[in-house]
């Protein structure tokens, strides 16, 4: 079990995550490749950050864009764990 975020919670670590956005009790953002090879291994990547961390985000691939969607399903909106993956998912495209 995890403590769902407040408002001002979220405000706070989506500042601190640069271009993720809001969408009602989720988080998302669009990532975009050269092609679809570069996509697919992102995704990939993703994958194994989110089996470590037991926590999946909802992923959608356009040929070289994904969406990720982030929420945690089991607590019924944002928490940390949500946050925790998105920098993590960040570093791995520095």
């Amino acid at each position: 079990m995890v403590d769902l975020l407040d408002d001002e919670e979220i405000q706070q670590r989506l500042d601190e995550l640069g271009d993720w956005e809001r969408e009602g009790e989720e988080i998302h953002k669009v990532f975009e490749f050269d092609d679809f090879k570069g996509a697919i291994e992102f995704v990939n990547e993703v994958a194994r950050l989110a089996d470590r961390y037991d926590h999946h985000p909802d992923i959608d691939i356009r040929w070289n864009k994904v969406r990720l969607s982030l929420s945690t399903h089991s607590e019924g909106g944002l928490t940390p764990w949500d946050f925790d993956l998105a920098n993590d998912i960040e570093q791995t495209i520095e």
